[in-house]
């Protein structure tokens, strides 16, 4: 079972990102997990306010660097304490990413955590390819927060491929989803099945196929099961008919899922860097929590 030793939250300091903060603070509760905040200021802001104020611009760069380690202290104080923990703090420069995945690897993060909102550098982080970004520095499971935490886990979501990242998603979903319901996802399609109509093949006939596809997608799902070291009725298995994405947001809605934990979905040299497209389209649909397993 995947054990989280190290949890990096990636913080601006807004509301929404306080969410991803107080997430995190559940998560290390539970676990037992060490818990990391970082506030990056972009290097580049910095080096626009030398320019504008020119000998002025020093000072106040550092009541800046002031006010945002106060802020931080504030908050690892603030979501810390009601669960008798003390996360560890760290403020840097420079370009964010870079500092992000810096500070992940200096801590040997298990988790990086985010908000899907966010003012600053947070806001611009979670839109479109810039989110693609970060997944593609570092091979760090990613855990995008998107609801207000009010209790752990209850049901979580793991649409399953079969492919090399089935294993990790559902070992990550046990240790994040301690108290959880986990239900293991399939979508499955006959393959060609609108050209089968079209080449004259009888509704009935494709029927069988379809009960056929559907047969052997639980039974892979049984077997993946097994094979992350699930025990009979520890996971509820689920295999729907349909295209995945659209499965997977639909089965969101109908499940009342508060977490949905995938993996890249990808095979070949390109997809190890970029997102599959399913996963691309689920990180920017879903309306609950999401977590790319990565290593």
């Amino acid at each position: 079972m995947t054990i989280l030793r190290t949890l990096l939250v990636a913080t601006d300091l807004s509301a929404p990102a306080r969410h991803a903060a107080m997430r995190a603070a559940l998560l290390a509760h539970a676990t037992g997990a060490r818990l990391e905040l970082l506030h990056v200021i972009e290097g580049s802001a910095l080096d626009r306010l030398h320019h504008l104020l020119g000998n002025q611009a020093r000072a106040v760069a550092e009541r800046l660097l002031n006010e945002a380690r106060q802020a931080l202290a504030q908050l690892a104080a603030e979501i810390g304490a009601p669960l008798g923990i003390s996360p560890g703090v760290h403020l840097s420069t420079g370009p964010v990413l870079q500092e992000i995945t810096a500070q992940a690897d200096a801590l040997d993060a298990d988790l990086l955590v985010v908000g899907a909102r966010g003012a600053g550098f947070m806001r611009h982080l979670l839109l479109g390819t810039t989110a693609e970004r970060l997944l593609r520095k570092t091979l760090r499971p990613l855990l995008l927060v998107r609801q207000v935490p009010y209790r752990p886990y209850r049901r979580v979501l793991v649409p399953v491929d079969f492919s090399p990242w089935t294993q990790r998603s559902i070992r990550i979903a046990r240790a994040v989803g301690q108290e959880a319901e986990i239900i293991l996802f399939n979508a499955f399609e006959v393959p060609f099945e609108g050209k089968l109509r079209f080449a004259g093949v009888a509704e009935d006939e494709i029927l069988r196929y379809r009960a056929a596809a559907e047969r052997e997608a639980r039974e892979n799902l049984h077997q993946a099961a097994q094979a992350a070291g699930l025990k009979e009725g520890e996971a509820r298995l689920l295999t729907v008919h349909g295209e995945a994405s659209t499965r997977i947001l639909e089965a969101e809605e109908e499940q009342g899922v508060d977490l949905i934990v995938m993996g890249k979905h990808g095979t070949g040299v390109t997809e190890e860097l970029l997102l599959g497209s399913v996963t691309k389209h689920v990180l920017a649909e879903a309306r609950c929590d999401v977590l790319v397993a990565q290593r």
